[in-house]
């Protein structure tokens, strides 16, 4: 279920998927809520184009840290691709 940051009360949180259409940021709310998966989502700006490179608007779906693979697991298994884990 969507939740506000505060629900995850600072602990450390993943990106998990950048959606840069409203509808796959839709389909994707409704895939996560549907499967009970606690996210959080937020507006956020990042670089694509190739000729013409622009900053653009996406939303950023976030989990928690420890759940990560396993949400990157599920968003493949629907279908999405998502971002892959940062390592230190």
């Amino acid at each position: 279920m969507r939740q506000e940051d505060t629900f995850f009360d600072g602990r450390e949180m993943d990106l998990i998927y950048i959606a840069r259409k409203l509808a796959d940021a839709l389909e994707l709310e409704e895939l996560l809520t549907g499967a009970g998966w606690d996210y959080y989502v937020e507006a956020d700006e990042y670089r694509g184009g190739f000729l013409f490179p622009s900053k653009r608007t996406g939303a950023f779906f976030y989990v928690l840290i420890e759940k990560a693979e396993e949400a990157r697991a599920f968003l493949r298994g629907n279908g999405f691709k998502p971002q892959p884990a940062v390592t230190p």
